[in-house]
C-alpha cells in the first residue's frame, strides 16, 4: 500500500544537496498569473472553481501537503468516483483515502493540480470554524515559481529574469512528501523542517532538549486531537533571528527525516515568501511587525 505523508493543518490546527550558507538574492521577476487569498486564523484562505459546482469551493494553501487534497464530502457532493485506495499519513494518525477521478479546478485563471486525493476533513473544517473543501498541496509549487505576498494577500507565479543581491534565499528541498528548509533553534545545529503553510503556529518542533513538564500544555486538532507542550524558542532562518518563538514539542519525528514544522506564524512575519521550485530555494522578503 502506497503511504503519502499529506499533513492537514496542524494546532487549532520536506533532492538537492545540503547548503548550510544561506544566498543573498533577490528575483527581478515578472508575473505571469495571481491569485488572492484570505489570511484567517493563520492559514490561507482560497476559493476554487469547478465545473461541477455553482458555488466556489474553500481550499487551503497547505505546503505541507504532498499531494492535493479534496474533503471526502466535498468529492461526493461533486459526483467524483473514486478510485484507489491509498493510506494517508499525518500527524500522530493515519486515515485512508481515495484518489478521485481527475477534474479542472482553478484559483482565478490559474489552474490548479488535477488529480486530488479524497480524505475525511470533517474535524479540520470544524476545528476551522469554517468548511474546508480541499487542500493545494506541494505538488502545486513543483517546477514552479510561487510567492506568497503576506502584506498584500496574493499568490503569485513568477517568470524569474535575473538575479540581484538584497533578498535572502535558503535553500529548499522538495521530496516526495513534501517540502523542507533548514532552521536553527536555540542556537542547536541546524535542523530541516517542514515547510508548512497549512500549520498556523510559528513552530512545532521534535527535541528532546526541553522538558515537557516544564511547558504549558496546549490542544491541537488537524486530522486528530492531542495535548502538546509548548514553550519558547530563539528561532534563526537565514540571517533572521527571532526571539520568544511560541513553539510545540514533539518527543518523536512527525514526519522521517524531518525535525518539525515551519508554520505561518513565522512565514507571515515576511512580506512575502517566494517558493522556487525551480532553483530549490526559498526566498524571503522583508522582515515585517507583528499584527
Amino acid at each position: 500500500m502506497l503511504a503519502y505523508s499529506v499533513n492537514v493543518p496542524f494546532r487549532l490546527l520536506a533532492s538537492l544537496i545540503f547548503v548550510t550558507a544561506f544566498l543573498r538574492v533577490q528575483a527581478a521577476t515578472s508575473t505571469l498569473a495571481e491569485f488572492p487569498f484570505q489570511f484567517h486564523a493563520g492559514l490561507l484562505w482560497i476559493e476554487i472553481t469547478v465545473a461541477q459546482s455553482a458555488e466556489p469551493l474553500h481550499f487551503l494553501v497547505d505546503t505541507g501537503a504532498g499531494v492535493s487534497v479534496i474533503n471526502l464530502s466535498t468529492a461526493k457532493r461533486l459526483g467524483l468516483k473514486l478510485g484507489r485506495e491509498v493510506q494517508v499519513q499525518g500527524v500522530r494518525t493515519k486515515l485512508t483515502g481515495y484518489w478521485s477521478e481527475k477534474i479542472s479546478t482553478k484559483a482565478g485563471e490559474v489552474p490548479l493540480p488535477g488529480e486530488y486525493l479524497a480524505v475525511d476533513l470533517e474535524k479540520l473544517s470544524r476545528a476551522c470554524d469554517r468548511p474546508v473543501d480541499g487542500l493545494v498541496g506541494a505538488d502545486f509549487f513543483r517546477g514552479r515559481i510561487v510567492q506568497i505576498d503576506f502584506e498584500r494577500r496574493r499568490v503569485r507565479i513568477l517568470e524569474l529574469e535575473k538575479v540581484r543581491k538584497s533578498e535572502e534565499a535558503l535553500p529548499l528541498q522538495l521530496r516526495c512528501c513534501g517540502m523542507r528548509v533548514p532552521i536553527t533553534v536555540n542556537s542547536h545545529k541546524q535542523q530541516w523542517v517542514r515547510l508548512d503553510t497549512g500549520c498556523a503556529s510559528a513552530l512545532q518542533w521534535v527535541t528532546s532538549a526541553v522538558r515537557p513538564d516544564q511547558c504549558l500544555q496546549q490542544m491541537a486538532v488537524g486530522l486528530t486531537e492531542m495535548s502538546i507542550p509548548q514553550t519558547q524558542t530563539t528561532v534563526r532562518v537565514g540571517p533572521f533571528e527571532f526571539e520568544n518563538v511560541p513553539t510545540g514539542l514533539h518527543a518523536s519525528a512527525m514526519f522521517a527525516g524531518e525535525a518539525g514544522l515551519l508554520g505561518n506564524g513565522l512565514l507571515s512575519r515576511f512580506a512575502t515568501v517566494t517558493i522556487d521550485g525551480k532553483a530549490g530555494r526559498i526566498i524571503l522578503g522583508q522582515r515585517r511587525p507583528m499584527e
